[in-house]
């Protein structure tokens, strides 16, 4: 079966970086497209990035500019490197699999790992 296991989540200023790390285990083949979504506690998941099998990056408008989505397809590992971040952005960060891009919108309807925790604190 498909396993994912984030890493990386922290505690972190505003304005601050950090860097998650997903590594994917399962896929037949290494030809595939994988992403990131959060969530808040009592909302709905939101969709942040994803990266398809030809390295084509797609970001939630709210993250473009300052995430950046990329694979290391040698270590079936994806990132997700965060700049300048936001109390906005706080949330559970959960790799998942086969994104759907939407006008305005990311979703995901494969499987996902455990998520990593990122807190933004002011």
């Amino acid at each position: 079966q498909v396993q994912l296991v984030e890493s990386g989540g922290g505690v972190v200023p505003p304005g601050g970086s950090l860097t998650l790390s997903c590594v994917v285990s399962g896929f037949t083949t290494d030809d595939y497209a994988i992403g990131w979504f959060r969530q808040v506690p009592g909302k709905e998941r939101e969709g942040v990035s994803c990266i398809t099998s030809h390295g084509k990056e797609y970001y939630q408008e709210t993250v473009e500019g300052r995430f950046t989505i990329s694979r290391d397809k040698f270590k079936n590992t994806v990132y997700l490197h965060m700049t300048n971040l936001k109390t906005e952005d706080t949330a559970v960060y959960y790799c998942a699999t086969e994104p759907a891009v939407i006008v305005g919108d990311i979703r995901f309807l494969g499987s996902w790992g455990q998520g990593t925790q990122v807190t933004v604190s002011s």
